[in-house]
């Protein structure tokens, strides 16, 4: 089956999904949309398809059997309720949002009509991700310790709360994934948070450090941090602790320690293409086995999110159910 592809978004993550696409059997790339037209006229010439600054005007001509949302993440809410309302499937990249009401909404439109969707959690995709849960299966890690500490990346729209939701709902998501990915559902969360130290930033009103403590339900604990501080990326993954054991997850490797040495493993596969992969897959066969974080899926993780904000805001721990809600 020919999968007709469209792409709302064209930035540097779209790149990274059109090169796999356009490279891709049995697909079709058929329209590029961003309200820059120039960067649409590029991918759509590079990738394949048609340019359009509008992607409601992509939608209506060009029809197709799935769409990639790579947009930023203030601008999801009309695309997702257009898709639905078309039953058209689609891959989203995270965010979802940056508040908490809209991807509830959006998830139940998405249930009611049995929509296929997949997020764009691509660290669930690699294969020392894997080998990392074999590990933690048979070794219950008591400790976790995560960090996203790195730049401010270059869009200017990053800076600000409203636009990007911050640091934690736009870059440490990942970790605060993986995390309930590896270790299971959080039952207590408490955070702070500091907004000072970006002075090269005018009207930058996001936090620069965070800091979060999480229990999970098999009594682990984790503690999470963010900061945008740092002139490169110092130190990104998740390292977690058992009896004689340290697993250290990072996107290019993983590090295993045990008294008896040290070894070292690096991703086999880009996870990016398995990601792909699963979804066209799905839109072409209906089997949907092989996407690891449906839109459902991915809504625990951003609740889990919005309780660390919540967290902060008051102050003090806050206690979740077991789907990432208000307990």
């Amino acid at each position: 089956m020919l999968v007709r592809v469209a792409c709302i978004g064209a930035g540097f993550i779209a790149a990274r999904h059109l090169g796999n696409l356009s490279a891709m059997e049995g697909v079709e790339l058929v329209g590029v949309a961003d309200p820059a037209n120039g960067r649409a006229a590029e991918y759509a010439s590079r990738y394949g398809g048609r340019p359009y600054e509008d992607w409601r005007a992509m939608l209506e001509i060009e029809r197709p059997d799935a769409v990639y949302l790579c947009v930023p993440p203030y601008v999801h809410g009309d695309i997702e309720d257009t898709l639905i309302a078309a039953r058209i499937p689609f891959f989203v990249e995270k965010p979802l949002a940056t508040d908490a009401a809209l991807p509830e909404r959006l998830a139940e439109r998405i249930d009611a009509t049995g929509l296929l969707t997949s997020v764009g959690y691509h660290w669930r995709y690699l294969d020392t991700i894997e080998r990392a849960s074999a590990l933690v299966a048979a070794c219950r890690p008591r400790l976790a310790l995560g960090y996203w500490l790195d730049f401010v990346p270059s869009p200017p729209w990053w800076i600000r709360r409203c636009y990007s939701g911050g640091q934690v709902v736009d870059q440490t998501t990942h970790i605060y994934d993986l995390a309930r990915y590896l270790l299971g559902e959080p039952t207590l969360v408490y955070s702070a948070a500091c907004g000072d130290g970006l002075t090269r930033y005018p009207g930058c009103d996001i936090d620069s450090v965070c800091a979060t403590t999480l229990q999970f339900e098999t009594g682990a604990l984790g503690v999470i941090t963010s900061t945008c501080l740092v002139h490169y990326p110092h130190r990104i993954g998740l390292w977690l602790y058992a009896q004689d054991l340290i697993v250290a997850c990072c996107e290019h490797s993983l590090r295993i320690e045990t008294p008896a040495g040290e070894e070292v493993h690096e991703p086999q596969a880009d996870p990016y293409l398995l990601e792909d992969r699963a979804f066209i897959r799905a839109v072409q066969t209906g089997d949907r086995g092989s996407i690891r974080v449906p839109y459902a899926e991915a809504l625990r993780t951003h609740r889990l999110i919005m309780r660390v904000l919540e967290a902060t805001r008051q102050g003090r721990p806050l206690a979740l159910t077991r789907d990432g809600r208000a307990s």
